[in-house]
């Protein structure tokens, strides 16, 4: 039995690699592939690597190489059927049933994109006709030379209801197929003939993940409407998976470019031209699940690059409510914020367009830091109800995040900010500000625009939320923080002493709580590593600026102790110090918070939710504490 070639690559492209063998094999991130003992043959150093932008895996020592569906069958002992139900039923896709007409449908496919590559060939033609003059002036009034276009196959309809149906009758395409590929449309009234859909547009072809012609995009010339229209849902286009320029992104992303979400056709073209190839564009929609899979699969945290305008903050909202219940440990996104009346067509057009675009692009906005604001923005906190209901809508946003160690992350950053934000609020003062209390001074030179009415949502991250500076707790926490990780870097033999008691600690700060997970998991993989080669794999993964900020001098200062030369024995009693303190100093924050809570709101649900809190300071003190003993 086989199965339509669409099909699977659908389910190949839905399907997480690296999800799949990391189920049965513990891999390590290292760049942009994963490592880890191959489980077709016995090692002892790691030979088996899984990239999963190109979809395979590879041993290096006993040969094996295949995709998701040969692991599954190589595995679990398979049949390859087996095999694709037993993942198409992971990510809830339908097993087609290979009949008669489901090989014919294969077989129209084939044909289709056949049909597609010729319309893109009369397109291109059509260009440099007499009739396409006027699209390939607007070309060249956009900046755009012959290169480029031949490298993204615009093209011109003319303005003709049946230019493209005689064409391509010529070259004997049955008509059927045309209407079928959503090149023309059929009039419901049967007595009517077809004819082309795309007329007076030029046109940009839009490829799949092959690189194939399986849709196309057309921007009307003069002031018709729609401006632009795409090609319709087909049996090769689904206009919520794909993303414009994608295979260029695609090949750009494997030189480490950073994937750029902007909103058009042009604004893609522009940055490609300007060095940034690892932009791409949704099809006239907002940002779906399938296109955040998508970019996931090219980097951990793509950019949305968005106007600054109330359109641009809506499609941000949209993004970010999307992207919550899907993320995963590593997987993000970045938001950047045009100066309003700018697009980055036009900002390349600029003299220092470059530059420029480098900095929007430099101060993203982390999507965490988006969810905060979304909500901090717009509520007054001067009251206990007004104070209750920010925190409601904060744990009702982040309630929605599916996987366990995320949302985990979420409650403890977004708690801690929470009684930040309160305790820094004196008489109604921020709360008049929308909660925040300034920092948005230096905007007009981060982002390159006016302060406008959305500063409170896109102001830099960092320097718009209350409670931010790091005040002289906070400070002795990061210390405390820095110095137990500094001290397991630097002494990885003490892991069998401490890694447990580590495991179930939480860092304040979202930075060093990462590192601390990374530095577990490679020495929960390999105990056997060295201080050198811990921070080695830490750098290769993208952590180097938070191992400088651990391995500062002040660090150092405070905790002799946790130099590489200090004996483990005292190395472990200086830890357990410092673990003690910042354990009961975590306590007592939390016991604090918890109380001026219930001080300011004596409901009932208040008072349940003050015992909750005590009872989970309770077990989590035992549990410390039973460990240490």
């Amino acid at each position: 039995m086989s199965f339509p070639q669409s099909f699977l690559d659908d389910l190949r492209a839905r399907v997480g690699l690296a999800d799949v063998v990391g189920s049965s094999v513990k891999l390590i991130k290292r760049g942009r592939e994963y490592s880890g003992l191959c489980p077709f043959h016995s090692e002892k150093s790691p030979s088996f690597t899984v990239n999963e932008q190109k979809g395979f895996y590879h041993c290096f020592g006993c040969g094996a190489h295949g995709d998701v569906i040969s692991f599954v069958m190589n595995t679990r002992g398979l049949t390859f059927v087996e095999a694709v139900e037993v993942l198409a039923n992971q990510v809830g896709m339908d097993v087609p049933k290979q009949s008669r007409e489901a090989q014919e449908r294969e077989q129209k496919a084939k044909t289709l994109y056949e049909v597609m590559e010729a319309a893109c060939a009369f397109f291109e033609r059509m260009l440099r006709m007499p009739e396409g003059k006027e699209g390939l002036d607007y070309f060249r009034q956009r900046g755009l030379d012959d290169q480029t276009m031949g490298e993204f196959r615009l093209g011109y309809a003319p303005d003709n209801r049946g230019a493209l149906k005689a064409a391509l009758k010529r070259e004997e395409i049955d008509e059927k197929l045309m209407v079928e590929a959503g090149l023309l449309i059929e009039p419901e009234d049967s007595g009517r003939q077809s004819y082309d859909r795309f007329r007076g547009r030029v046109m940009f072809p839009i490829l799949d993940r092959r690189g194939r012609v399986v849709a196309f995009g057309g921007r009307v010339m003069g002031d018709g409407k729609p401006k632009y229209l795409n090609s319709p849902d087909t049996p090769l286009f689904h206009k919520g998976r794909l993303l414009y320029g994608l295979p260029q992104a695609r090949e750009a992303s494997r030189q480490d470019a950073p994937i750029i979400v902007t909103e058009g056709y042009m604004d893609v073209i522009a940055l490609h031209r300007a060095g940034f190839r690892g932009a791409v564009a949704p099809l006239g929609t907002a940002v779906t699940e399938e296109q955040i899979g998508e970019l996931w699969k090219m980097t951990n945290e793509p950019i949305l690059c968005l106007d600054g305008d109330d359109a641009g903050k809506r499609a941000a909202v949209r993004a970010a409510e999307r992207a919550l219940p899907i993320l995963r440990p590593g997987k993000s996104l970045l938001f950047s914020i045009l100066p309003e009346g700018e697009d980055p067509d036009s900002l390349m057009a600029a003299p220092d367009g470059f530059n420029s675009f480098s900095k929007i692009i430099d101060h993203a906005v982390p999507l965490a830091e988006l969810v905060w604001r979304m909500d901090v923005g717009t509520h007054k906190i001067d009251t206990p109800e007004r104070r209750a209901a920010l925190e409601a809508t904060i744990n009702q946003r982040i309630s929605v995040i599916a996987d366990e160690a995320v949302r985990s992350q979420y409650n403890a950053m977004f708690r801690d900010r929470i009684w930040k934000l309160f305790k820094g609020d004196r008489g109604g003062k921020a709360a008049n500000r929308s909660g925040y209390s300034g920092g948005f001074q230096n905007k007009k030179a981060a982002w390159g625009g006016k302060r406008g009415k959305n500063d409170h949502f896109w102001g830099p991250a960092g320097k718009a939320v209350p409670g931010m500076s790091r005040p002289p707790m906070q400070k002795k926490r990061d210390l405390q923080d820095s110095i137990l990780l500094l001290t397991l870097i630097n002494h990885p033999a003490l892991h069998d002493e401490i890694g447990e008691q580590l495991g179930i600690y939480s860092c304040a700060d979202s930075a060093l709580d990462n590192l601390r997970r990374a530095v577990l998991k490679l020495l929960d993989d390999d105990p056997g590593l060295d201080c050198e080669t811990i921070k080695a794999h830490l750098e290769r993964d993208g952590l180097s600026e938070t191992v400088l900020r651990v391995v500062r001098a002040e660090v150092i200062a405070h905790a002799a102790f946790a130099k590489p030369e200090t004996p483990l024995e005292r190395a472990l009693t200086g830890w357990k110090q410092v673990f003690s303190m910042a354990v009961s100093s975590l306590e007592d924050e939390e016991a604090k918070y918890a109380v001026r809570q219930l001080a300011a709101d004596t409901s009932e649900e208040e008072w349940e939710r003050f015992s909750h809190r005590r009872e989970d300071l309770a077990r989590r003190r035992e549990k410390v504490f039973k460990l240490d003993d």
